[in-house]
């Protein structure tokens, strides 16, 4: 990739010179290095008449070695998410010359806005995160026979979760679970568990076959080939069944064991199966066009937005239906802080909270005053847990505070959400593209599929873009169904409170009751402190 020179943007090179017709690319855009591109060139803006820039490009061939630190092979580097990482310039110990300028496609990583320095001429990342995945190249000035030449080269660097903490968990079956068989018909056992990331693959899903509860007397079964896909950027999801070719009774005698193991350790979960008696009914020999029709319908129409059904079903079942005791918190929060709420935590989260801090704003947001609030002006990352905890009473769990550091980020997540009463999501463009974010409201809406006691709320904080959001990596299926359907409601901060009084009024209506939270205040009252 040819950089665009100094601040000139869209330029189109061109080869000069007999032969070298049609030998053109734009700066900015990369391109399949070839000896045929070595030459002159000459630039031209296509937003402004200014004169042409020229440079002479030369291209290596891997047989060639006129720059004696050439290395032919190409470079990439895998780097492990949330730890730093080092980034080195190929062929770069075979010199002296340390000054290196490091670009990201097209810009200098210097330019960016990320943590990162530059040592010996390697790239030092401080915390690699998913955004650092991509294209860099490295440049360097080299002096070949009295000119000095601008050497240019490429890295691809991926980026990757860190190294498994925990066992594999089985979604299905979950415990001892019991199905139904048909004696004579074929049968399949299916196994369905979620791996955390591993570099060396150690995935594996096997059946057995007992006698009863004796698992001695264990027997590898016949399977067919597993399948895995990831779901997310920490996890795979793998699939695997066992085949029964004909149930007899002798199989309702045997007890089906699935287990899944890693490098970390292993699960297993069991499967017993029941005779299910036929019933034959008479058939029924004439049906109306228009029944089968309108039946063929409804069932589509059912298979295809059975997920939104459950959702919507279980979101408003459960309103009004929770219990205070049972739960150590109300709300778990989930948010991805932005650029301008960051800034603020920086000189907000440091001055003194409690019953007497942001008095005025924290007053006018309870009595819903809108001739009075100014605290809507300040980001909501910062605002809703103030409100939440101080001016409601809620009792709030929030990763970075009530976490004890140091444990499985996944099993802390799950373990967080199924403490809580509710989970509210703040939604942003940031938020759908933030992996661990994006676990979180996943590990929401399973909980809410599996179980009546957790409610769920989203809080769209950039509604206006939401249907322009393209989050990397894409979502998975789950949640960009769920946000369709589940419950939400829109904030827009800078606005005065006038026109957010109304937010205020509808997020009180869907929290939980707050009736009972006075029979557990005394024991789990909890203060922001800064």
């Amino acid at each position: 990739m040819m950089p665009c020179f100094g601040a000139v943007s869209r330029l189109v090179c061109s080869r000069t010179g007999g032969g070298a017709a049609g030998l053109s690319f734009s700066c900015g855009s990369d391109f399949l290095a070839e000896a045929k591109h070595s030459g002159k060139y000459a630039c031209r803006s296509l937003l402004s008449s200014g004169s042409d820039l020229f440079f002479h490009l030369q291209v290596l061939r891997r047989s060639e070695v006129s720059l004696g630190c050439l290395q032919p092979e190409a470079s990439s580097v895998a780097l492990r998410a949330d730890v730093g990482g080092t980034v080195s310039c190929p062929g770069l110990r075979c010199s002296n010359n340390t000054n290196v300028i490091w670009y990201k496609r097209n810009k200098a990583v210097s330019e960016q806005r990320r943590s990162s320095c530059q040592t010996s001429g390697s790239l030092q990342l401080c915390q690699v995160g998913t955004r650092d995945a991509g294209l860099y190249f490295c440049d360097r000035q080299t002096p070949e026979r009295g000119v000095i030449w601008t050497s240019r080269r490429a890295v691809n660097v991926t980026v990757i979760p860190g190294e498994a903490s925990s066992p594999p968990r089985i979604t299905y079956p979950y415990g001892n679970t019991t199905e139904l068989v048909e004696i004579g018909r074929p049968h399949n056992l299916t196994c369905e568990v979620y791996f955390p990331f591993e570099v060396n693959f150690s995935r594996e899903v096997l059946w057995y076959k007992s006698n009863g509860s004796n698992m001695e007397t264990m027997t590898l079964l016949l399977m067919e080939k597993q399948q895995q896909e990831r779901v997310s950027f920490h996890e795979f999801k793998v699939v695997r069944s066992a085949v029964i070719k004909q149930v007899t009774p002798q199989h309702l005698k045997h007890r089906y064991t699935c287990t899944a193991s890693n490098a970390v350790g292993n699960r297993k979960s069991s499967v017993e199966l029941t005779h299910r008696i036929n019933v034959k009914r008479p058939s029924l020999v004439v049906y109306p066009v228009a029944a089968l029709l309108l039946i063929a319908a409804l069932g589509v129409v059912l298979h295809v937005k059975w997920l939104e059904i459950r959702l919507i079903y279980r979101s408003h079942l459960q309103h009004g239906k929770h219990h205070g005791g049972e739960k150590e918190f109300d709300v778990f929060l989930s948010y991805v802080w932005s650029p301008s709420a960051a800034l603020e935590a920086g000189v907000t989260l440091r001055s003194p909270a409690g019953p007497d801090a942001d008095e005025d704003a924290c007053l006018s947001i309870t009595d819903l005053n809108p001739e009075e609030s100014s605290a809507t002006q300040r980001p909501l990352e910062l605002l809703l847990p103030r409100v939440l905890e101080d001016r409601w009473g809620y009792r709030l769990c929030l990763l970075e505070r009530d976490v004890v550091p140091g444990g499985a980020y996944t099993n802390d997540v799950v373990l967080a959400i199924q403490r809580s009463r509710m989970l509210i999501c703040l939604l942003s463009a940031d938020y759908l593209s933030n992996s661990h974010a994006v676990f979180e409201l996943e590990s929401g809406v399973q909980a809410l599929l599996q179980s009546f006691d957790v409610k769920l709320l989203l809080i769209w904080t950039s509604r206006a873009s939401a249907s322009l959001i393209q989050p990397d990596p894409l979502l998975p299926t789950l949640v960009h169904r769920a946000l369709k359907v589940l419950p939400s409601l829109d904030w827009t901060s800078g606005k005065p409170a006038r026109a957010t009084s109304g937010f205020w009024r509808s997020l009180r209506k869907a929290m939980p009751d707050q009736t009972l939270l006075s029979l557990t205040q005394n024991q789990n009252h909890r203060i922001l402190t800064p």
